[in-house]
């Protein structure tokens, strides 16, 4: 099976010059975790996350730390938080992004996913223009949907 079958073609995204709280109450709204950054061209320019804005409130130190104990501030993030509103969404999100075609398998979509941590991976086209998403809980329901046909 491949991706063309199983990714959603309508894609939710914002532009790199949202504001980063107008991009937040997206994710809110929609039950999402993440969106693709698209150009005015369809081309993707970024990912924007929960994790990018955690990145960004908490201190640069916070992965370093691990399991050890960590000092909260709520001044600091209170005050990182309400700074939010005067960010675009270009300035947090993350511009290494990997991509799928439409040809891919959900295997190798999936060994993707694995490995780079990936939830979601954008599908594009030749010119780099976004032409679907997928989610991993796209690739769990289409392997249910053939274990599922198999069966019967």
């Amino acid at each position: 099976m491949k991706v063309e079958e199983i990714m959603i073609r309508d894609v939710a995204s914002i532009s790199p010059e949202t504001g980063v709280d107008e991009a937040l109450d997206l994710l809110e709204k929609m039950q999402i975790s993440g969106l693709p950054v698209i150009d005015e061209n369809g081309k993707l320019e970024g990912m924007f996350t929960e994790k990018d804005i955690l990145s960004y409130i908490l201190p640069s130190y916070i992965e370093k730390v691990g399991r050890f104990i960590y000092e909260e501030n709520p001044k600091s993030t209170k005050k990182k938080f309400m700074e939010l509103s005067k960010i675009k969404v270009r300035q947090l999100m993350r511009k290494d992004v990997v991509t799928t075609t439409e040809d891919t398998t959900l295997c190798e979509v999936a060994r993707i996913m694995l490995t780079q941590k990936a939830r979601r991976i954008p599908v594009v086209d030749k010119s780099g223009k976004v032409v679907g998403i997928v989610a991993r809980c796209d690739i769990l329901k289409a392997f249910a949907k053939e274990v599922e046909k198999s069966i019967t």
